[in-house]
């Protein structure tokens, strides 16, 4: 390496590897902070723990990393699917972590109809996969609904032809649930509005409709877009309401038109297939009642004829009646032998009866019964007496096992009383001894401690000899600085006190005054005067 080439790396600015991808950083989103990409959406995996969803956009040649923050996520109208095509509106920046350079997406749009068309075509099998498109499930319309619930935006031309065209036909009372039809919050307002209608129970305030129909004008593939949303398929197919599908011209084919019960091509035909026309329907009905007329004079023309040949055919009332005269009197002849012999055979059964009844003649059993009755009384005199017996001996010996129990026991309790005695006399003279040796050692060591309190109190000091001195307050004097000239002081001594007055000294201390006491001399035995 040449020399100028090492001057110029050596004067080079030196980086932190942190400065460096900042710096990097602020460069890319200063160039780019607004761009549109297009490409196809790969390694998509769905949202992971934190919300926050990741992928890559591709094409033939490169790919870019994505990114759609949770916030950003929950609110896309487009959501990201494997090898979907979009355009990604967002900002590049980098990560340091990786030393990268992502998007992040703001906003995702289906990159034209082709697309757009491919993912209507997967949600579509992926629907009916589930069942919700099938025939079976599908209910019956009503012929004449009494109430007919619209879901529709108020303010479009829609309603007002549904309203004319039922005018037209049949006036019925509608109910309108007013919605958007396009935009962002549309397929939740069409959803919660067939559901609303659903749950609006029968015979409250708000009458329930019989029939639902979901209409819109003609549009766009994306105009229509809130009509082939999954929340608005699941409500359709979910709906206990018969529901019409009106969304569009007859060439639109959206996916609720799948789960609704029935497609109308426009919402002017989804009027025309829920009521029938009126003035039809009472010439129907007048033809069907001129028709019933004629049936029923026919009915009752061809019954006449038939009860006239019945009765041609039927026998006279002799010969009808001869048969049933003929056993009448054949019946009446065998009707006295067989009383006869009915009572003949009741009286039999009456003396049997009255046999069986002498022998079980209530007399006879309350003679029995008073002959069991005496037996049971002798027999229960004899068991008494012999019970009394028996009671009076038990009692006896009861008697004598009380008093010799109650001799053992009066014996036994002067034998206690006697021990007890004893015992308490023993107790006491230990006590008395106990007592008397405890109070002889308290007094030793109360003496003790007196007189070591009276060898360590002041009293014992002062009477070696020495004094306290203190102040006009009270306060003892400890130093001769205390001591000021002209001060009044207090000496206490062994056998009283007396006060001096402190007076100047040649080295500049205190000096006390010392009055004359009243005696001449001291005591014999005690300390002279100090000063």
């Amino acid at each position: 390496m040449s020399s100028e080439s090492q001057q110029t790396t050596g004067n080079a600015p030196e980086w932190s590897v942190s400065d460096l991808s900042g710096a990097l950083k602020r460069t890319i989103e200063d160039n780019f902070g607004f761009v549109r990409v297009r490409g196809e959406i790969s390694g998509y995996r769905g949202p992971v723990a934190s919300g926050h969803v990741y992928f890559s956009l591709k094409d033939t040649n490169a790919k870019i990393d994505a990114v759609i923050w949770k916030g950003v996520f929950g609110r896309l109208k487009t959501r990201p699917q494997e090898g979907l095509e979009v355009v990604a509106t967002g900002k590049i920046t980098t990560f340091a972590g990786k030393s990268s350079y992502q998007i992040v997406v703001d906003s995702l749009e289906l990159a034209g109809a082709g697309a757009l068309m491919a993912l209507l075509e997967e949600r579509r099998k992926r629907l009916a996969a589930e069942g919700l498109f099938a025939e079976e499930r599908k209910q019956l319309i009503p012929y004449l609904p009494s109430v007919i619930g619209v879901v529709t935006s108020p303010t479009g031309a829609v309603i007002r032809d549904i309203l004319h065209r039922l005018e037209d036909r049949f006036p019925r009372h509608v109910l309108v649930w007013p919605v958007r039809v396009q935009g962002e919050t549309s397929a939740a307002e069409v959803a919660n509005a067939i559901a609303g209608f659903n749950a609006l129970p029968a015979g409250g305030r708000i009458p329930r409709p019989d029939v639902i129909i979901v209409a819109r004008g003609g549009g766009s593939l994306e105009d229509l877009m809130s009509f082939n949303e999954e929340v608005v398929v699941r409500a359709a197919a979910a709906s206990g309401i018969p529901l019409v599908s009106a969304v569009g011209h007859e060439t639109d084919w959206t996916l609720i038109d799948h789960a609704a019960d029935l497609r109308a091509p426009t919402p002017t035909g989804a009027a025309e297939k829920v009521v029938p026309v009126r003035a039809e329907l009472m010439g129907f009905v007048a033809d069907l009642a001129r028709r019933h007329a004629g049936a029923m004079l026919r009915l009752s023309d061809r019954r006449r004829s038939d009860l006239r040949a019945l009765a041609r055919a039927l026998p006279g009332p002799e010969a009808v009646l001869s048969g049933p005269r003929q056993r009448l009197d054949l019946a009446a002849t065998r009707l006295a032998p067989a009383l006869a012999r009915n009572a003949r055979t009741h009286e039999q059964q009456l003396q049997a009866l009255s046999r069986r009844l002498e022998a079980r003649s209530p007399r006879l059993a309350l003679v029995r019964l008073r002959t069991q009755l005496d037996g049971f009384g002798r027999a229960l005199a004899a068991a008494k007496g012999n019970a009394l017996a028996g009671e009076r001996i038990r009692v006896a010996n009861a008697r004598d096992r009380l008093a010799t129990l109650e001799t053992r026991a009066r014996n036994a309790f002067g034998q206690s009383l006697v021990q007890r005695g004893e015992r308490a006399s023993v107790l006491a003279q230990r006590a008395e001894r106990a007592f008397g040796q405890t109070l002889h050692r308290r007094t030793d060591r109360l003496a003790s401690l007196w007189a070591l309190i009276r060898s360590l109190g002041p009293e014992a000091v002062l009477s070696r000899g020495y004094a306290l001195i203190r102040d006009e307050a009270g306060a003892l004097v400890r130093s001769v600085e205390a001591a000021q000239p002209g001060r009044g002081l207090s000496v206490q001594v062994a056998d009283g006190s007396f006060g001096v007055t402190v007076s100047g000294g040649e080295t500049g201390g205190a000096k006390p005054s010392v009055p004359r006491p009243a005696r001449k001399g001291p005591p014999s035995g005690t300390q002279g005067d100090l000063f």
